[in-house]
Order: C-alpha cells, then sequence, then structure tokens
C-alpha cells in the first residue's frame, strides 16, 4: 500500500517531490505512484511514458498519477493512457486540496475526468513550502525560492508548463533556511525556474542578491549556501557583492547560456552575446579566483552550422568552465524553433556527444588543479562529498552531513580521492 513518487527532471522538481510526497500523505491516499514529469526534451516526455507503463505492469492495483510540466502542457496525453488513473496540473500538485479531491475521487469511484489542471497563466502568487519531510541532517538540501518565466526562449516549452514568474517573500525564505539549518542541514540551494527574476513581482522589487545577502545576514549558523542555475545577464550587483565578500556562499555558478554562437542566441531568443558571457565569467572569476563555473549548451539548434557549433565548443575555454550540462536540441511542438530549419538528428547526436567530451576534458583540467589543495568537503554519503567548489570527492570513513577539511591527493578522471 506504499506511496512511491517517480521524479523526472530538474532540481525543482526534486524539491517539489518532496511537498508531494507531504501532500499525498495528509491527504490519506495508499497505494498510489505520483509520476512528476519533466517536458523539457521529447525525451524526457518518452521516458515518463515508459516508467508509467513499466509500473503499471509490476503494481497493477497502484493508482497512478501524473503532474509535473509534461502533464500541464499534455495533459490530454497522458489522460489518454489506459495506465493513467489521474493527471494533476503543475500548480496543483503543491496543493493539499488537489490531493485530497483524487482520494475522493479514487474512493467513490466517481470520476467525471481524469484531467486536473488549472490554467497555470492565471497563477499570480507563490507560497512557501518548507518541507517537513527532510531527514534531519540530510547534507544538501533545496528551498524554493522562485517559479515561473515570463521570458519566451523560442526553443522551451517549459513558461507554458510552470507559468509566469512568482517569487516567495524574503522574510518568508530567511525563517525556511533557519528552520532547516536548526534541523542540522549544513547546505542551503536557493534553486527556481529562472532564479535571477527573483523579486520582480514582489513589493519593492528586491533581486536575487538581496535576498542572498538577508539570508547571510539573518542566519548566520548557515555553513554554506549554494545558489543553483542563473541567466548571467540579470545578475544584479549585491550578487556579485556576496560572490566576492562572503565564505558561505560557495564559489560555483551555473550559467544559463544555451550556445556560444551569437546568430544562434538571437535565434533562441537569449538576451545576451557571446562576449557578455565571456565577460561575465571574467568579472566573477576577479572577484573569486578560485570560482567553478558551469553551463547549460544546446547542441543542435536549429540553423545550427558546424561553425556556429564549433564557437559553442570554443566557449568552454574562453569562459573557463569546468562543468557542461549538455542538452540535445529537442525540438518541442508549440514553440517558434519548432518551426525553424532542423539540423539532422544524427548530427545533433555527433555534435552533444562532441560537446560532452569538451566537458570531461574541462572536469579532468579542474581536477588536476586540485591535487594537494585542502577543500571543505560536504560528506554526503559513506562515499562520497562534494568540496565548495562543487568538485566530487571520492571518500570514506567520514560522518556523513559534516563538513570536513580534506587534503586531495588525486583523482580517478571524474572525481577527486583522499589518499
Amino acid at each position: 500500500m506504499a506511496i512511491e513518487i517517480v521524479t523526472f527532471g530538474c532540481r525543482l522538481n526534486a524539491f517539489e517531490s518532496e511537498v508531494i510526497r507531504r501532500e499525498v500523505d495528509r491527504a490519506g491516499l495508499s497505494d498510489t505512484i505520483v509520476i512528476n514529469s519533466c517536458a523539457v526534451t521529447n525525451e524526457a516526455v518518452a521516458q515518463a511514458r515508459q516508467s508509467i507503463r513499466r509500473l503499471r505492469r509490476e503494481r497493477p492495483d497502484a493508482r497512478i498519477v501524473v503532474t509535473g510540466c509534461a502533464a500541464q502542457t499534455q495533459a490530454q496525453m497522458f489522460a489518454d493512457m489506459a495506465e493513467v488513473d489521474r493527471v494533476v496540473g503543475n500548480d496543483d500538485k503543491m496543493r493539499s486540496d488537489a490531493w485530497r479531491d483524487a482520494r475522493a475521487a479514487f474512493d467513490t469511484g466517481i470520476v467525471s475526468d481524469k484531467i486536473a489542471v488549472t490554467d497555470i497563466m492565471a497563477v499570480k502568487q507563490m507560497a512557501p513550502h518548507l518541507v517537513d519531510g527532510f531527514q534531519r541532517g540530510l547534507p544538501r538540501v533545496f528551498v524554493q525560492v522562485q517559479n515561473g518565466c515570463d521570458h519566451r526562449c523560442t526553443f522551451c516549452i517549459i513558461p507554458y508548463g510552470r507559468g509566469n514568474s512568482r517569487s516567495v517573500p524574503m522574510g518568508a525564505v530567511v525563517e525556511q533556511v533557519r528552520v532547516l539549518v536548526e534541523r542540522g542541514h549544513a547546505e542551503i540551494v536557493l534553486t527556481g525556474v529562472d532564479l535571477t527574476s527573483y523579486g520582480t513581482d514582489l513589493p519593492g522589487a528586491p533581486k536575487l542578491g538581496m535576498l542572498t545577502k538577508q539570508i547571510l545576514r539573518h542566519v548566520p549558523e548557515l555553513k554554506r549556501l549554494r545558489i543553483s542555475s542563473i541567466d548571467s545577464i540579470e545578475a544584479d550587483r549585491d550578487l556579485l557583492d556576496v560572490i566576492a565578500d562572503d565564505a558561505r556562499l560557495m564559489p560555483h555558478l551555473h550559467l544559463s547560456l544555451q550556445s556560444g554562437d551569437d546568430m544562434i542566441l538571437k535565434r533562441m531568443k537569449r538576451r545576451h552575446l557571446r562576449q557578455d558571457a565571456i565577460d561575465f565569467c571574467a568579472q566573477v572569476r576577479r572577484l573569486r579566483p578560485d570560482i567553478a563555473l558551469g553551463a547549460d549548451i544546446i547542441a543542435g539548434f536549429p540553423t545550427e552550422t558546424e561553425e556556429m557549433f564549433a564557437r559553442s565548443q570554443d566557449l568552454v575555454e574562453e569562459c573557463g568552465l569546468t562543468f557542461l550540462h549538455v542538452f540535445p536540441y529537442s525540438k518541442r511542438p508549440g514553440t517558434p524553433a519548432a518551426r525553424m530549419p532542423q539540423v539532422a538528428g544524427g548530427e545533433i547526436r555527433e555534435r552533444a556527444k562532441r560537446l560532452r567530451a569538451t566537458g570531461e576534458a574541462a572536469l579532468r583540467k579542474r581536477l588536476e588543479t586540485e591535487i594537494c589543495a585542502v577543500r571543505e568537503v560536504l560528506i554526503e554519503s559513506a562515499t562520497a562529498g562534494r568540496t565548495e567548489h562543487f568538485v566530487p570527492v571520492a571518500i570514506a570513513g567520514e560522518v556523513v552531513g559534516s563538513v570536513k577539511r580534506l587534503a586531495i591527493a588525486g583523482h580517478d578522471g571524474a572525481r577527486l580521492n583522499t589518499q
């Protein structure tokens, strides 16, 4: 009769799955499987569908509920699957009444419509969600401070799954962080869909930098604060000041760059150019010389030539990137990019493979520089940890949840080791 949550996609979905787990439990649902789906690529949607079919075979008597971004954007497709009992919208999934309604429908057998999806664009506010189900002492936990996106990149379906940008008030965020620190969590990660748009909908329009300063000022017991993916063109002065001045903000940023070619960036409807990315990386490196930088890059965007792709590869070196998250371009129906001349699928996969190899080489280069350094390592499990720079470390014999000063002895090409 167990509840099972299956999560696809981003860190925000992982956080929201914990909220779903709590609300499903409060609603009294049992023997239920919740698929928290992702819509960022066709492959992500296909994986969710495959998982649904497999789970129905494995647990034929369980109820299967689909939610998340793909459920929001393709609700009818999931409702048409015989294996699916209910489809819950992406905002609805965070609300208690949605799960109480699901239980009532299942208990009474009265299901007039499988689909319980409201208009995501009508959602204007965001309530804070403190996950009291986080295991005490869990090393790293996420705090959702923002959701949705006001931008319309030509390749992206996510605004239609998440709605427009909305933020959690600063006071509520600070209080969540304080409670989590009191529970023994060493590292807090601020997360959202478009994190650097934080605050545009709040009174006074505070920015991410101000939020970060308030957290560090009012929760002095917090050991480590980390920021998830940001749009570099939106980084504000306060955020740069914190990067430079407060060691508790981890020296690691992941950037939404997407391409290294100006024409492709324009066709993507991005708000930065290649030189903007290079200049930003140089700026933050002046402020924090040891900072580690990662980036999202799409391979094979429509109209991308080999020369344009080469500029994305070259950007890894020019920006000094350590971590690369490579997305093979995925045609999403309803987006402007889907109507542009497409790159052949085989060429997309081949470019993505080459770009990943470039990323692996960049990581090895960083690992080499870490040898003989002493790092503050967050012990995540009995065998693994992360440095301040988010570099993975193989460890043994340390207390999970602690932060230990460890000397780096070498690496295996993918992670550091201490002996």
